[in-house]
């Protein structure tokens, strides 16, 4: 027997990073009888006579899973988000960043296409980046053009298995290709109509980048909080955990409770309304979630 991760999977075959080689696998017939169904990411026991006629035996357990994007035992979401084209949502980007703070991964903000802006537009994202730091996230700011920040980006994904996530036609392709030109991963232009890209990226996979592994992946495709409840919300958002402490009542939701710090940071500045108003928007959003069966 052998132990490895699984880096790919692709029309029922699992491809397994075993000591530098990899595997061509499929999984046991027990796994749809116990449906258990195995993840890139995945560590993973398996047996194989040869590289090309293995099979997956035993998949260990997860520290976390993404449903869309299937992947599993993730380090680290690189969240990336455009400037221009398609702009700037910190809607979007909060949104994003509670999904990962729910799974426990490492959420980084990586901003691209830098320069594309006015001098103007460009102090107005570094207000931003400022804001999200002072949160506690880590934040890059690149263009794939000038190439700027792309030698801030690489260690972060040192020893990691990292996801590149973000609305589409951001640049995620683009950026990775800049980062490695090797990989020559196919990038689509924004379409002006919908002003947003075509998914470029079909199916999931861990590309070895810069000592790490690296999913470039077709995004989140769902964005709904399906599996968060509105007590752990609050928890999503690391300044009001931080401002929480001094809350009068304990499991304060920062929303009709007395004395509450968060609400009381809101309006001297130290929270930007926007992240408040947000966090009442997802608020309201897992209330009105109907109830599973």
């Amino acid at each position: 027997m052998a132990e490895g991760k699984i880096i790919k999977a692709l029309s029922g075959f699992y491809y397994v990073l075993s000591d530098g080689k990899i595997t061509q696998c499929r999984g046991r017939g027990v796994f749809r009888k116990n449906k258990v169904t195995p993840l890139v990411g995945d560590y993973v026991e398996f047996q194989a006579e040869n590289e090309t006629d293995g099979y997956i035996l035993k998949v260990f357990d997860r520290k976390n899973e993404l449903v869309r994007p299937p992947i599993a035992n993730v380090d680290q979401a690189i969240l990336v988000f455009s400037a221009r084209e398609p702009d700037f949502s910190t809607g979007l980007l909060d949104r994003f960043l509670v999904l990962v703070e729910s799974k426990d991964i490492d959420p980084l903000i990586c901003i691209t296409k830098m320069d594309l802006l006015e001098p103007d537009e460009v102090k107005e994202i570094e207000e931003y980046v400022e804001h999200y730091r002072s949160f506690g996230y880590e934040v890059v700011v690149t263009s794939s053009k000038t190439e700027q920040g792309i030698e801030e980006l690489s260690p972060y994904m040192k020893d990691k298995t990292s996801v590149f996530a973000g609305q589409s036609g951001v640049g995620k392709s683009t950026l990775l290709n800049v980062i490695n030109p090797e990989l020559d991963l196919k990038t689509a232009m924004i379409s002006t109509h919908l002003g947003r890209g075509k998914h470029t990226t079909r199916h999931v996979e861990l590309i070895h980048i810069d000592n790490g592994l690296v999913a470039d992946t077709p995004g989140f495709s769902s964005l709904e909080f399906t599996d968060i409840e509105v007590e752990e919300l609050p928890q999503c958002f690391p300044e009001m955990v931080e401002a929480s402490e001094q809350c009068k009542f304990r499991g304060c939701l920062h929303i009709n409770e007395p004395k509450c710090a968060v609400k009381n940071a809101v309006d001297t500045g130290d929270i930007p309304s926007y992240r408040y108003d947000h966090y009442l928007t997802f608020h309201q959003e897992i209330k009105d979630r109907k109830p599973r069966y």
